[in-house]
């Protein structure tokens, strides 16, 4: 599809709205407002692909290599059977046609940055005069595209910080966090594309996650390799129409078949509440002890039913002696395993388990902390984050706008800005042209500045003129995710 018609009715007409004589305009893209209480910065991610994807190759593809008399065509039948009779017309089309690139100039900060509220991820402006009306005509597509990826980045790191917190308290392998957050969203998210961009926000601070097209997007836009790097991973797993097959009668002679003959040795996750949990945990396991602590990997047991703090770390109300266990002190009944010198207990290897419903960050604070109050180490657990977590939001819960705060018009200078005085604040927006400075490692925003200091501190230039100009790697904006939980600890 020409990317030109991938955007809301009310922009086709307003390049004849601006004033006449504009000549430039200037916009920024900021999340002005945090819905989840506690996060306050935003992990900046996603604009290299929105302009490798849609500014250079989708353009590129589906507009300027096509025959501009087929593109003026499309377009025009396009906008005349949407809007009927009307003066939008198409030369500008035929412009920017035979121009032959993207005349726009995108400054950012570094992608994987923690970018405080009310503070721009990047601004955008036309490069030629004529095109003024290009910068916001982009607006949503670019906001289409970009939140998802942000929102899912900023969460996924919450969660790294609750898991890292609790590692570091309890557990003698707190590298194991890059493992205990696994991604399970991809089914339950609106499209694939918003389940590729979602994991890969995941994927910065997590290396588990089941959805194997994020690992593509990340090496066609991202520069990785997974074939000399951990892009992501998983491990092999059953689901409930396998467990169901086997019968329920046959449910031992299933677990049985799967840890010594199907899989001998690796790491295998068997999902275990097919019919009776509490059945398999003290029944079954007891009884394939010996298979499985003398297996080269690991048994993973994955409840999928019921309130997952309680199941896991058990409920001290539950109505049976089980329910008050809950499954990590029913495995170690089993198997047991050691006590490490931070004074809490490790299962064996050969064992563990993962939840994968309905977690979110809250729950993974309740099942960490519940495990640690037990004297249980939380890495004795992997929790499985899925579209619970990463669909239910929305472009809102950051309050993402991409806003004009400049312009030129008859050659002259516009400072403007929004200040509904029916609002709260939220939408009030900067003014003008805008620098970003980083001080003590937070990024901070002044406005209203000149073109001459516009041009220095932290935005830089990433794409001119249909060029890509900065190319981040998974490792570099990795890295920069990082680099606060670093100064923290």
């Amino acid at each position: 599809m020409n990317p030109l018609l991938l955007t809301d009715g009310y922009k086709v007409d307003h390049r004849r709205q601006y004033p006449t004589g504009t000549t430039l305009v200037y916009s920024n893209w900021t999340p002005r407002k945090s819905r989840i209480e506690g996060v306050d910065e935003v992990v900046f991610f996603g604009l290299q692909y929105f302009i490798k994807k849609y500014i250079i190759q989708d353009f590129d593809l589906y507009f300027f290599k096509q025959p501009k008399d087929e593109v003026v065509k499309k377009y025009a039948r396009r906008i005349n059977n949407y809007l009927g009779e009307n003066l939008v017309g198409t030369k500008h089309i035929e412009d920017l046609h035979d121009l032959g690139y993207i005349p726009m100039v995108f400054k950012a900060l570094p992608e994987g940055a923690s970018v405080p509220v009310r503070v721009p991820m990047f601004t955008m402006y036309n490069t030629l005069p004529e095109f003024f009306w290009l910068t916001n005509y982009f607006e949503t597509l670019l906001s289409a595209v970009v939140w998802l990826p942000c929102n899912s980045a900023t969460i996924a790191k919450e969660y790294r910080k609750v898991l890292d917190k609790y590692a570091q308290e309890t557990s003698s392998v707190p590298e194991f966090v890059d493992w205990q957050g696994h991604d399970f969203s991809m089914r339950g998210m609106g499209g694939i594309e918003a389940a590729v961009t979602s994991s890969a926000g995941h994927l910065l601070s997590f290396a588990g996650s089941d959805t194997i097209p994020a690992i593509d997007f990340l090496e066609e836009y991202y520069n990785a390799n997974s074939d000399v790097e951990l892009v992501a991973g998983s491990v092999a797993a059953t689901e409930h129409s396998v467990m169901c097959m086997g019968t329920t009668e046959g449910e031992y002679d299933t677990f049985k078949r799967l840890i010594c003959e199907v899989y001998p040795k690796g790491i295998v996750s068997i999902v275990a509440d097919t019919w009776d949990l509490w059945k398999v945990l003290t029944d079954y396991l007891p009884r394939l002890k010996e298979e499985i602590i003398s297996r080269e990997g690991k048994v993973v047991i994955r409840p999928d039913s019921g309130d997952p703090v309680d199941i896991i770390c058990g409920n001290p109300n539950g109505k049976t002696e089980e329910e008050k266990k809950g499954v990590i002190e029913l495995i170690w009944d089993v198997f047991g395993g050691t006590t490490n010198s931070k004074g809490y207990k490790e299962l064996v290897p050969q064992i563990g388990a993962i939840y994968g419903d309905s977690i979110t960050v809250a729950r993974a604070t309740q099942i960490c902390e519940r495990l640690k109050a037990k004297g249980f180490a939380s890495t004795n657990v992997v929790l499985g984050i899925g579209s619970f977590t990463y669909q239910y939001n929305t472009r809102d819960t950051f309050g993402f706008a991409m806003k004009a705060t400049y312009g030129e018009v008859n050659g002259e200078g516009r400072a403007i800005f929004k200040d509904p005085i029916t609002d709260d604040g939220t939408k009030k927006s900067a003014k003008g042209l805008m620098k970003i400075d980083l001080v003590d490692g937070v990024y901070q925003l002044t406005d209203n500045v000149s073109w001459e200091e516009e041009r220095k501190g932290e935005l830089k230039e990433v794409f001119r003129d249909g060029k890509l100009l900065i190319d981040h790697s998974l490792t570099e904006i990795r890295n920069n995710v990082k680099k606060e939980e670093l100064a923290i600890s």
